[in-house]
């Protein structure tokens, strides 16, 4: 399939789990993939699985990311897909955690968005950006609130991005996940004592293999989606209805 070529797409969090399932499966559809990460040996990995063009860099740092944003233009199509997450009882909750996960989930989102619709305005391209969220954004899980506190900012910022953003010819949308077998979930969720309540509230019975969140944001930067903007689009199995 070349359903991309020709096309430039930057994703965030490109090194690991849903980012590096996006990356791997856009390069597939005949994307030029501009892989933006943490970890440079998670990102030279991936340069040598599709030959991409990479930017190592800390998203908690504001200013480093719009340096890196800047850099990686210019840019048709965006996933931002980075994430983090801490899991802390509420009551213990921490500021910095606060802080620090609104600085990647919410406000590098917001950066890399800003440099790539700027570039994009200006070079009159119109494109499409896809926000990964959570399925936490709706639900309070136990333990998760600065996680989910930061998924609801990123659900409204995509609203927001897809009122402004869609004026300029940009789509935006966003995607939330349940649970995701990423290497760090099939860890996190290997006990049947936590995994199975969650499990029997999911109707298709099984939680999520990357690849299919990285179909959902493909489809969404496509063409076929040509009329859908300021969602914010369930990939749960049935989670939400049950």
């Amino acid at each position: 399939m070349t359903e991309f070529k020709g096309k430039r797409i930057l994703v965030t969090g490109a090194g690991k789990g849903i980012g590096r399932a996006t990356a791997l499966l856009l390069a597939e559809y005949g994307a030029t993939v501009v892989a933006l990460s943490r970890d440079p040996k998670d990102l030279e990995t991936l340069a040598a699985e599709i030959g991409c063009e990479t930017y190592a860099v800390d998203l908690a740092d504001p200013v480093a990311t719009r340096e890196a944003a800047r850099a990686a233009q210019p840019i048709d199509l965006l996933v931002n897909c980075a994430g983090t997450t801490t899991l802390e009882p509420f009551l213990d909750a921490k500021v910095e955690s606060f802080q620090h996960l609104y600085n990647v989930n919410v406000i590098a989102a917001a950066v890399v968005a800003q440099e790539t619709a700027r570039n994009m305005i200006e070079r009159g391209v119109k494109g499409a950006i896809v926000n990964v969220s959570s399925l936490s954004s709706w639900i309070g899980f136990e333990d998760h609130a600065a996680y989910c506190a930061s998924k609801g900012g990123l659900d409204g910022l995509t609203t927001v991005m897809a009122n402004e953003l869609g004026r300029k010819g940009i789509r935006v949308n966003a995607v939330n996940p349940c649970v995701t077998l990423t290497p760090m979930a099939v860890k996190a969720w290997s006990d049947p004592a936590k995994a199975d309540p969650m499990l029997a509230r999911i109707p298709l019975g099984r939680f999520i293999e990357p690849r299919e969140v990285a179909e959902t944001i493909a489809y969404l930067l496509s063409d076929r989606a040509s009329m859908i903007n300021g969602v914010a689009l369930p990939v749960d199995g049935g989670f939400l209805v049950n």
